[in-house]
């Protein structure tokens, strides 16, 4: 196979824009990028001007399509694989919900089937376990019935039952929390902070035993309380006088409104702000009422002005957004510009992975994920490890 290249666009770096260059690759691996016009041999294809960008990673999404990853099918992953893939999303981490272990168990199978035929759809890069290890205050849409505290006895079984994990989200106060965290470190796994009432002193002794990030900065989390009169901070707190943890945000401009994304933005270190979708099965399809979770134990929920909700409105239960949508509303909303935007989609989740060396840009070595859109972010072109998987 001859080497191929996009020419004439407008190039996406971690740390800029080149106005015109070209990147070029041979198979799944980028061989070369640069300013100015290509000098190489390989086929062209004229970007005529349009902005060349590397695939967006998200590193938290539970479906989209119509599709939940809860559902337990090869269809569900697929299809959900092949919306978000349509927004420009080119790999994603599956993400589950507080579920039975029989519904759990069954998504590690799946999951490896789907990996095996996903053939034109956002790459599974590994999965997300969501709970089951929350703070029951702040279990937001999670089913109740399924939270409890991590024991030795369940999560060795399930950490036995698969080695596609990359994540786990958790409430680093409960009964046993540390313990499990580190031994997620020594599995390579990502330990996340998530539906937690913990106190900034408990958020610090989990980021020194390795929760590192924080998952959709905002939601379910605690801030300032007190007790007996003293004033305690909490993980919102934590999340920006602690240098090096890492966020994520559900930038839909709902879940985190103007004013927050630019605070965010503000405050925080820009390389440690993940973009996520957090999107439950509405993504990307009208309006109206969907399951939260699998089709036959999840929750029913409505999906209105652009976001989903429990049926009595008294939280939101999901996003329906896609990646495409989060660039544009960090442009529009939080004043950021384009390159800074992408980063926080593509090279900064990448690295919370651990998968930098990868993916998310459009160095040579990589992976050939690459868009090209417009000054919208409306996809026109979309290669996955170098093949077009457009529409």
């Amino acid at each position: 196979m001859r080497k191929t290249a996009i020419i004439n666009g407008q190039v996406i770096l971690p740390e800029g824009i080149w106005a015109q260059g070209y990147v070029e690759w041979d198979k799944d691996r980028i061989t070369a990028a640069g300013q100015g016009d290509y000098q190489g041999d390989g086929r062209t294809i004229d970007a005529g001007g349009l902005y060349i960008s590397p695939g967006f990673i998200d590193m938290h999404t539970h479906g989209a399509g119509g599709h939940d990853f809860m559902d337990g099918t090869v269809e569900a992953y697929l299809g959900a694989a092949r919306m978000h893939a349509r927004h420009g999303t080119t790999a994603l981490a599956p993400t589950t919900l507080t579920s039975t272990d029989e519904e759990l168990f069954n998504t590690f199978a799946v999951f490896k089937k789907a990996r095996e035929h996903n053939d034109r759809g956002a790459k599974l890069l590994g999965l997300h376990l969501e709970g089951p290890y929350f703070a029951f205050s702040q279990k937001g849409a999670q089913d109740p019935r399924y939270l409890r505290n991590p024991r030795p006895e369940e999560y060795e079984a399930i950490l036995a039952a698969s080695d596609d994990i990359i994540r786990w989200s958790l409430a680093p106060e409960l009964d046993g929390a540390l313990e499990f965290g580190r031994r997620l470190r020594e599995k390579g796994i990502l330990p996340s902070i998530a539906h937690t009432d913990a106190t900034y002193e408990e958020t610090v002794a989990a980021f020194q035993t390795g929760f590192t990030h924080i998952t959709h900065l905002y939601s379910c989390m605690s801030s300032i309380t007190r007790r007996n009169g003293y004033r305690y901070a909490g993980v919102l707190e934590a999340a920006y006088l602690l240098d090096e943890m890492s966020v994520e945000i559900i930038a839909d401009g709902i879940h985190v409104p103007k004013s927050l994304l630019q605070y965010v933005c503000k405050f925080k270190n820009h390389d440690q702000i993940a973009l996520v979708t957090d999107s439950m099965r509405g993504a990307g399809m009208p309006e109206g009422e969907y399951m939260l979770g699998g089709l036959t134990n999840g929750q029913r929920v409505i999906v209105e002005d652009g976001v989903a909700k429990l049926p009595d409105r008294s939280a939101f239960a999901g996003s329906v957004a896609t990646a495409d949508r989060l660039v544009r509303t960090m442009i529009d909303l939080a004043g950021l510009p384009l390159y800074e935007a992408v980063r926080m989609i593509s090279l900064n989740p990448a690295r919370m992975l651990g998968i930098d060396g990868q993916y998310g840009s459009l160095a040579p070595g990589k992976k050939a994920d690459i868009l090209l859109f417009d000054d919208r972010i409306r996809l026109q072109r979309i290669f996955i490890d170098g093949k077009d998987i457009t529409d």
